[in-house]
């Protein structure tokens, strides 16, 4: 509950300082580039009947995520409505569940229940990409923004995270374990924001699985949360 409330308390304070922080910004800089947050949950889509996870595969109900951005914008026309925007981001993904792959190392994986004995604290996968996105903004004076894209991105980091007693052993551990062969090292999906000024309402939906065809599950996010850009 406590991570909850610091994270509420802590957008709140981004909130502010964006505010303040635009007033100082040229309008020449502001239509010319865009900086900006993602804060998103996920929502995992796949099927339960994957031959690649067992019966009792469940995924936690917060999946956060975050994703930071910079993009040039070029003016379409005569007019300030309408601008094209190219840029970079860093994307990351987790993915919560009561599982761990079986043997990483292996051709093909399998997603397999941790005990219901074993006390645990953490299992997950974390997936991180740089993003190339490509968005249409139109954007009016009373504030108003729609901003609908597209974007490609490059897994560069991947890895399994579990926190809690080894199933043999009653005793707490860490174990990490870095780059995920089976994962499909591009990704891409369709973005889109609504919202007023510097706050929007943010959604991503992958079109690409994260694991290549017959490795690994059929597995994409659906992202949802808020996009903060203080210009």
């Amino acid at each position: 509950m406590k991570r909850t409330y610091l994270f509420f308390i802590t957008v709140l304070l981004a909130l502010t300082s964006f505010d303040s922080f635009s007033q100082v910004i040229s309008e020449s800089a502001k239509r010319k580039f865009t900086v900006g947050v993602d804060i998103f949950n996920d929502i995992w889509m796949y099927s339960k009947e994957e031959p690649f996870m067992d019966e009792s595969f469940k995924l936690r109900t917060i999946q956060q995520g975050a994703t930071g951005f910079m993009q040039y914008n070029m003016q379409i026309g005569k007019k300030e409505l309408a601008s094209f925007a190219i840029g970079l981001g860093i994307r990351n993904h987790n993915m919560y569940s009561n599982s761990l792959i079986d043997d990483i190392k292996d051709d093909t994986i399998k997603f397999v229940s941790i005990p219901r004995d074993v006390e645990y604290r953490k299992a997950k996968i974390n997936l991180t990409y740089i993003d190339l996105p490509v968005e249409i903004k139109l954007r009016w004076k009373n504030g108003l923004k729609i901003v609908p894209g597209f974007k490609v991105g490059y897994l560069i980091d991947s890895k399994q995270k579990y926190k809690g007693d080894r199933y043999d052993e009653q005793i707490m551990v860490k174990e990490k374990t870095k780059t995920i062969r089976q994962l499909q090292k591009w990704s891409y999906g369709a973005t889109f924001r609504i919202g007023y000024k510097f706050v929007t309402l943010y959604g991503y939906y992958q079109i690409s699985d994260i694991f290549e065809k017959g490795k690994g599950p059929a597995m994409a996010p659906v992202s949802m949360g808020l996009t903060i850009t203080p210009f």
